[in-house]
């Protein structure tokens, strides 16, 4: 599976648990950290983690289990690192708080139809 593939696995698992605003940030041109970050936000700590636990359930159905996972107890902001892909589930305050998306404007973001191909 390439990080293209991981990335639209988990984005199709945030939105079976109907995360809110998923946004996919391709940094492979940018940083070295991975290829893309998948960023998306429930509307309370118990959608964040079910949307986490659907994420490691679909990725881990295609032979990948996390190489880290961060935040998982307080339910705020979740951070899986799958090394080629990073998913970051949170909170809406949190998520506008941290506001990942500005941090990472060098990226390029993404359609869920550019992951298709």
């Amino acid at each position: 599976m390439t990080a293209k593939e991981m990335a639209r696995c988990a984005y199709l698992a945030l939105d079976e648990k109907k995360a809110e605003d998923i946004t996919v940030i391709d940094i492979s041109g940018v940083s070295t950290v991975a290829d893309y970050f998948i960023i998306a936000n429930g509307t309370n700590s118990n959608q964040v983690l079910a949307m986490v636990d659907n994420v490691e359930e679909q990725l881990h159905k295609a032979g990948y289990d996390p190489k880290q996972v961060e935040g998982y107890r307080q339910g705020n902001w979740v951070l899986l690192d799958y090394i080629d892909i990073i998913v970051h589930v949170f909170d809406k305050e949190n998520r506008l708080f941290y506001d990942l998306e500005r941090i990472w404007r060098d990226g390029k973001c993404i359609d869920i139809k550019e992951l298709e191909d």
